[in-house]
């Protein structure tokens, strides 16, 4: 909007990368960016685009810059009803052009995947008879309502059903190995060694038949963090990065892997840099207590306080963010404070343990296991039972 022909330049731009990104969803069908570009300007009916194009959903957007900011409207639309499923706004200070290009492509495919998917699993509820891809997508919608074990069990229910019906459906078989993975690292099951090698032997299915597949690598890394071979780990993050640049969780799980080679000060950028590419995303809240448990490693308690608190508003069925925010206000001599986060905890995972959580620990590092007797030393002090 407003006629300039460097915004015409930016929002094409922005049209051709998100194209490009969306296309990395498996299993999706994204119309080319040259067919997308003659409806623009154009007051056209979205259902009539669906129906010529056979798609199911349009994206639709606009760009307005006024002074020194640049605003880019965005909305998502059933094409079948013309339903409008979600909107959203990005308001920014007007920088480079192509710094914000890449900024704003990256929020709106991470924003899109999970609509998407959540608008997917909506869809498959409705059909009479569901395909392996309708499982899936209500699996994901379940898994992601976030980590407590009553979404995560119904989620891989939904899974193995998908592989029932095709055993060979790379997304549910890297769903299913992330619901194992989620209840290890959730220190909700004491069979948590068994859980991690099932799901990197599902893992390594899945590779074997999409080696390319971003979030399988991801998970493959996030599996060797948590036993014992970090940098091995971080490669595999890194390597999914190069293949989706917006693949947001390897950043976080990269912030994981830091601490546990006994490198906590370099945590906090990669949990930044994963909220910079998807500030309002499902999995935040687990990104933002990696970062406090980060700070507690560093003895910066004052600071772990913000970055949990921060996790337990944006999801506050998390029992593990609540047990660090117990450790780090005991720490810094807040008793009754702490005693309540326990509690809290305890009410989420009444099965959590200091014992438990010690025999999670996943590494020989000695930098790691130094610093994490001061989790230990403050979970004891909020109450946290010994086990």
């Amino acid at each position: 909007m407003g006629g300039d022909p460097e915004q015409e330049y930016f929002v094409d731009g922005v049209t051709e990368s998100l194209t490009t990104d969306l296309s990395r969803i498996n299993g999706s069908f994204v119309i080319g960016r040259h067919t997308a570009f003659t409806y623009k300007g154009k007051a056209v009916d979205l259902r009539q685009i669906g129906r010529e194009l056979n798609v199911r959903y349009v994206l639709e957007g606009s760009v307005q810059r006024g002074g020194n900011r640049l605003r880019v409207n965005v909305q998502l639309i059933d094409a079948e009803s013309g339903a409008h499923l979600w909107a959203d706004r990005f308001d920014k200070p007007l920088a480079d052009l192509f710094d914000m290009q890449d900024e704003i492509v990256a929020r709106l495919a991470n924003a899109l995947n999970s609509q998407l998917i959540t608008a997917e699993a909506r869809r498959s509820e409705r059909t009479a008879v569901p395909d392996s891809m309708d499982l899936y997508f209500q699996g994901m919608a379940r898994s992601n309502m976030g980590p407590a074990p009553a979404d995560s069990r119904q989620a891989r229910i939904f899974f193995e059903r998908a592989l029932s019906l095709d055993p060979r459906n790379v997304e549910a078989l890297v769903g299913l190995a992330n619901s194992d993975l989620i209840h290890a690292i959730s220190f909700v099951v004491d069979d948590r060694t068994q859980r991690l090698a099932s799901a990197e032997a599902v893992l390594a299915c899945a590779l074997s038949l999409a080696p390319g597949h971003a979030s399988a690598h991801a998970s493959m890394g996030r599996i060797e963090i948590y036993t014992n071979r970090t940098a091995q780990g971080i490669a595999h993050c890194e390597r999914a990065l190069a293949q989706d640049r917006n693949l947001t969780n390897a950043h976080a799980i990269i912030a994981v892997g830091k601490i546990i080679i006994g490198r906590p000060e370099e945590t906090e950028s990669h949990v930044n840099e994963a909220l910079r590419l998807s500030p309002r995303d499902i999995h935040a809240f687990g990104w933002m207590q990696v970062a406090g448990a980060a700070k507690i490693h560093l003895a910066k308690d004052e600071e772990a306080l913000g970055w949990l608190r921060r996790s337990i508003e944006a999801n506050r069925n998390y029992g593990l963010s609540q047990f660090y925010l117990a450790a780090a206000l005991a720490l810094l001599g807040r008793l009754d404070e702490a005693r309540s986060a326990m509690q809290t905890g305890l009410s989420l995972n009444p099965t959590f343990t200091i014992s438990r959580f010690r025999a999670g620990v996943g590494s020989d590092n000695p930098t790691y296991l130094a610093q994490r007797e001061r989790v230990y030393d403050g979970m004891r002090k909020a109450g946290i039972p010994e086990g």
